[in-house]
């Protein structure tokens, strides 16, 4: 990773009481811990918008603002797309 490219953002959809989100958890943290991104834990308890947008989907996976998984974490699939966003150019700003 250099210093004019971001860390990739991995941002993380729960709720209390979830077991899936639970496991999700587990697995986004040891990921992290391996593989060094920046982790956006959010619990959508309590706001009716991330309840709305999330319930039915939770846990929900994001990475760089991209929809990536729903449900369950494929820990292989986070490793590629993880990979791919620390290999890709960095775009100049206009």
């Amino acid at each position: 990773m250099t210093a004019s490219q971001p860390m990739p953002q991995v941002s993380l959809y729960h709720a209390a009481g979830c077991h899936l989100c639970e496991r999700a958890l587990a697995q986004v943290r040891a990921l992290q811990e391996e593989l060094g991104f920046e982790l956006d834990e959010v619990a959508i308890d309590g706001s009716p918008e991330l309840e709305a947008r999330y319930r039915e989907l939770i846990p929900v996976v994001e990475l760089d603002g991209e929809l990536v998984f729903t449900y369950y974490v494929h820990e292989d699939a986070l490793r590629r797309r993880l990979g791919n966003a620390q290999t890709r150019p960095v775009r100049p700003s206009l």
